[in-house]
């Protein structure tokens, strides 16, 4: 109708083709002539108020600020002793205005200042490399009796390299803990990292010597923030949320037992999302690779038989992320974050 209006206009006027044709005057306008965007116009710097102190008067009084007579007062006091005095300068919140201006306006009482903590930044490319380890309680027969339980994970392939039920939690169970690990699994100076979050074992003087002695590098979640830690923290989700899992245990040996059968299930024949749903002791252990390459062969010839069930296309050869972090770098393309299983 546009198109025709158009071509009728110029015999016989805009109004009348539009009523021949049925069509509004104000849409063959807006059609035929569109309105252009309004531009903002450019507000005019704003002037200073006439009653506004010249840049001597308010370096003078900040000078007066500054005297040692009125530099531990309030602007109040300030204002109130030069009245006595016969003197004025300028207002209280003036005053106020020129200190704001100075960057000397601020909270004088003494106020907690946390420490502004570094994020922990971890990475590994293979088996070995960094290590994380945490402990959770698990109840025990009556109310208040826990028995805890003590973790280390490679956060490469998701192993379990140690794990240790203690009846509570110390310094020096943490250090035997670990020493006993690195000793199982040859861990020789310089090789291993071992992240762990802020707890008192963790942190212990014992635990850092041992370290140091050892020649492996520690290092530590911030303060109140579980993410830093998510490998330990995902093992136990996996672990609380097991379907065998009991609400309590009779005894520090039925907690060993049914850990020794849990850690051995899930080391040996669980499957993990995060790890191309291989097994931990496939990837610490074992070729991860040829199983992959060999679940691939299996894949594409069912997809030679039944082309037509795979409506995605050839099966593609699944593989393991290149790199495991704990808090990758934004601009990192590679960073796999952990998976809960």
């Amino acid at each position: 109708m546009i198109e025709a209006a158009q071509e009728l206009a110029p015999r016989v006027g805009i109004a009348p083709a539009c009523r021949l044709i049925g069509l509004p005057r104000a849409t063959f306008y807006r059609t035929t002539r569109p309105v252009p965007k309004a531009v903002a116009p450019v507000p005019e710097p704003r002037k200073p108020s006439p009653r506004a102190l010249c840049p001597e008067e308010k370096e003078s009084v900040l000078n007066e600020l500054h005297s040692d007579r009125f530099m531990d007062s309030a602007p109040a006091e300030v204002v109130a002793t030069l009245l006595d005095e016969g003197t004025w300068l300028c207002s209280e919140r003036t005053m106020y205005r020129i200190l704001n201006a100075a960057k000397e306006v601020r909270e004088r009482r003494n106020q907690s200042r946390h420490p502004i903590f570094e994020i922990p930044q971890l990475h590994a490319t293979g088996p070995n490399q960094v290590w994380s380890w945490d402990i959770t309680k698990l109840k025990g027969p009556v109310k208040w009796v826990y028995y805890h339980l003590y973790v280390m994970l490679d956060i490469y392939t998701r192993y379990v390299v140690g794990w240790m039920v203690a009846s509570r939690e110390s310094a020096e169970l943490a250090k035997l803990f670990i020493a006993a690990t690195c000793d199982k699994q040859g861990i020789e100076p310089g090789q291993l990292d071992i992240h762990a979050d802020r707890g008192s074992s963790m942190k212990s003087k014992a635990v850092a010597n041992l370290l140091a002695d050892l020649g492996i590098d520690k290092s530590h979640s911030r303060p109140r923030v579980s993410n830093d830690n998510p490998y330990s923290e995902s093992q136990f989700k996996t672990l609380k949320y097991c379907p065998d899992f009991p609400g309590n245990f009779g005894s520090i040996q039925d907690a060993r037992a049914f850990c020794g059968d849990f850690f051995d299930w899930y080391n040996n024949r669980h499957r993990h999302s995060g790890i191309a749903m291989l097994t931990p002791a496939q990837v610490h252990y074992g070729n991860p690779n040829e199983v992959l390459q060999r679940r691939h062969q299996v894949a594409v010839a069912a997809w030679q038989a039944h082309t037509e069930r795979f409506t995605k296309g050839m099966p593609r050869l699944h593989a393991l992320p290149t790199i495991a972090w704990i808090n990758p770098p934004p601009d990192s393309p590679d960073a796999a974050l952990p998976e809960l299983a």
